[in-house]
């Protein structure tokens, strides 16, 4: 699944750097995940990295994008090529 940051995002900055994909930027109110380009940090890292600093726990595995880890795995290949 890709992650998605839920409304209890306090817009602290610190989740944004941390995506190797730039799957991560700045909404309306708080910070967005394209689902396009998020892949849990498969490829790049055992943990998502997002998830790892993100102080108030907002960023969640988003139900709208089921995806195992061989399809996030495809995803970055595709998005690394």
């Amino acid at each position: 699944m890709a992650l998605m940051i839920t409304d209890d995002c306090i817009a602290c900055d610190v989740c944004e750097p941390e995506c190797p994909n730039g799957a991560i930027s700045q909404g309306d109110d708080y910070y967005q995940i394209d689902a396009g380009k998020c892949t849990e940090c498969v490829g790049h890292h055992d943990e998502s990295q997002c998830v790892a600093v993100c102080p108030v726990d907002c960023i969640v595995t988003d139900p709208a994008h089921d995806e195992t880890r061989d399809q996030l795995m495809e995803k970055f290949l595709r998005l690394t090529a």
